[in-house]
């Protein structure tokens, strides 16, 4: 029977890993292809939502991001001009979105949660020299925990609503509830970016340490669930969700507004358009 169980868990992992290869061709292609179409060079394309965060579930779909930029002289007009370009396949499978270069540095101004994560995913499909890190550097010296805590506060509220007083939930949903706000404890805790990779902060927080392994079942449950596995209530880690929500609610006025108040994003700007 054990014998049996390991070979159902070997035949499980090979089908993965075949659909993870032929996703990464499918991801690579259309990258290509998005290119060739807009007339962009794709700087940094990167995976976020469950498979950056690290709890998917085997029909989590890819939520691939990225970062272009268009040639120089694209930007010498008095006209505002499209900075997005979204795909989504017709399976679903698949969801790209990109960002204009220009645009990211306006929203690293103002602390972006989603940018901010973007530069840190540890799935990465293309990246032109060093532009992650770049992009990471200067994200925290326009980090503000103000502006951050505001994004994660709102979506950690919003999530914990969904499972807030249920007694079945979708697991999907509780762990998104359980990420943000981790993020928010860590803001407070730390006065720096929150980490995108879940494991991180569950590791490197201090909290309860039978809350922790908690976390780390689920996390390998949820491996092995679709995204429409019902789950019943987790008391404990909702009451643990709450107490930090109210935290950071109540500390929300007296965090700090931007690490550095003199950033030039203009030189980065023209650095980046010009060199990369």
């Amino acid at each position: 029977m054990k014998q049996i169980r390991l070979f159902d868990k070997m035949v499980s992992w090979i089908l993965v890993r075949l659909r993870m290869n032929k996703m990464e061709k499918r991801i690579q292609d259309k990258l290509s292809e998005i290119e060739n179409t807009f007339g962009v060079k794709i700087l940094y394309a990167c995976e976020t939502g469950s498979r950056a965060w690290g709890f998917p579930s085997p029909d989590s779909d890819y939520d691939v991001r990225m970062i272009y930029r268009h040639d120089p002289d694209w930007y010498l007009s008095l006209n505002e001009k499209k900075d997005t370009i979204e795909f989504m396949s017709e399976d679903g499978e698949l969801d790209i979105t990109g960002w204009d270069i220009k645009k990211c540095l306006k929203l690293m101004w103002k602390s972006n949660g989603a940018l901010l994560e973007r530069v840190q995913s540890p799935v990465v499909y293309r990246e032109e020299k060093g532009i992650a890190a770049l992009l990471k550097e200067y994200s925290e010296k326009c980090f503000a925990p103000i502006a951050a805590m505001n994004h994660y506060l709102g979506m950690a509220k919003n999530t914990f609503a969904d499972v807030d007083g249920k007694e079945e939930i979708k697991l999907k949903k509780l762990f998104y509830a359980l990420r943000a706000s981790l993020a928010c404890k860590w803001i407070v805790e730390k006065d720096a970016v929150p980490p995108i990779v879940f494991e991180t902060m569950v590791n490197e927080l201090d909290f309860d340490t039978n809350l922790k392994a908690r976390i780390k079942e689920l996390v390998v449950l949820k491996s092995g669930k679709t995204e429409s596995y019902i789950h019943l209530a987790e008391t404990a880690l909702n009451e643990f969700i709450l107490t930090e929500l109210t935290r950071a609610a109540e500390v929300f006025e007296s965090l700090r507004g931007r690490k550095e108040k003199e950033v030039d994003l203009d030189a980065l700007f023209i650095q980046i358009v010009k060199g990369y």
